[in-house]
């Protein structure tokens, strides 16, 4: 059974949501009620999804369901599919994700069931552990950590003193310093003068033997999820932002920041401060040099430097006619 981290609120009626964004409605009527606001890759019957301008139309969209975009994206779509018209996308999702998607109450947390704990577990003082977590074999639990509801963390794992996890699903043997945050709400959102949070509904997963140093942060998924392969470590002061997925055996060295929806492959290798931007792709068996800024996508087995991150042997070419007789 797939765990529950916020309170669905749909079926959302047509009229609802047109009284929170400014739009025209086509084929739509007052009848129409959506079960679920999804990204368009997670759409189906009677839900409501949202195409942004640069983002490739799915074949086939359910007619049950509606599509949230622009007139732009609207004039490409099946004429019969049921759309929402916006002159913003973003405003539009930030204020409908919040009608469809919240917190479940203190009350209602309470209805879920106590925590499960497996055989050999070690739970240190002052540790908080909400119901409908489930615990495996041989965990450890130091002070001061928090683990909040539904969350799952697999057999033989270790969790570092004052750390939270929220919104997660660990796989077994993982290890995770102190003071770390695991499954936070990511940072999306519509800016403007009351600036409008994006409700995120993904999780973080976290596969077997992963290891994230100390004063990490990895935020949950905004309508995909946050996922980090087999094996692959995070060094002390790392950031991974929401609906990044990472690959198997790969090594992020300390302060490493990865931005939203980047895509990693495995044995991918950085050093200290680098900076991977978001939306872009890196190959398997990639190595960027520490305090390199990742810009552009780069394909298998390449090795980058400087900023913004070019080959190496360019980047080291380029660096001898500038500074080689110095």
């Amino acid at each position: 059974m797939v765990p529950s981290f916020f309170k669905k609120l749909g079926p959302i009626g047509s009229d609802l949501i047109k009284s929170k964004i400014n739009c025209k409605a086509v084929n739509v009527t007052r009848d129409d009620y959506f079960d679920n606001f999804v990204s368009i890759i997670n759409v189906s019957n009677n839900s409501l999804s949202f195409l942004y301008d640069n983002e490739k139309i799915g074949d086939n969209l359910p007619l049950s369901s509606g599509v949230l975009c622009t007139e732009k994206m609207a004039n490409k779509i099946n004429p019969n599919q049921k759309k929402f018209i916006v002159r913003n996308v973003q405003e539009s999702v930030a204020k409908l994700s919040n009608i469809f998607y919240r917190d479940f109450t203190e009350k209602e947390k309470m209805n879920f069931d106590n925590p499960v704990f497996g055989e050999n577990c070690e739970i240190g003082n002052n540790v908080t552990i909400e119901n409908g977590v489930i615990i495996g074999k041989n965990v450890k639990i130091n002070h001061g950590a928090v683990v909040k509801i539904n969350c799952i963390i697999g057999d033989g794992s270790i969790i570092g003193s004052n750390t939270v996890i929220s919104n997660s699903i660990l796989g077994e043997n993982i290890y995770i310093g102190s003071n770390s945050s695991i499954g936070q709400r990511g940072f999306g959102f519509f800016l403007s003068k009351n600036n409008i949070n994006i409700y995120h509904i993904g999780r973080v997963l976290l596969q077997s033997k992963v290891s994230i140093g100390s004063g990490c942060t990895i935020d949950r998924g905004s309508f995909s999820d946050t996922v980090i392969g087999e094996n692959t470590y995070l060094d002390n002061l790392c950031h991974v932002a929401h609906n990044v997925e990472i690959g198997n055996n790969s090594a992020f060295a300390a302060m490493t920041g990865i931005a939203g929806s980047a895509k990693i492959g495995s044995h991918v290798l950085t050093g200290g401060q680098a900076g991977i931007a978001g939306h872009i792709r890196i190959g398997n068996n990639v190595h960027i040099a520490a305090k390199s800024g990742v810009f552009q996508s780069i394909d298998d087995g390449e090795s980058v430097m400087g900023n913004p991150a070019v080959n190496k042997y360019k980047f080291i070419k380029n660096y001898k006619k500038i500074y080689g007789k110095k």
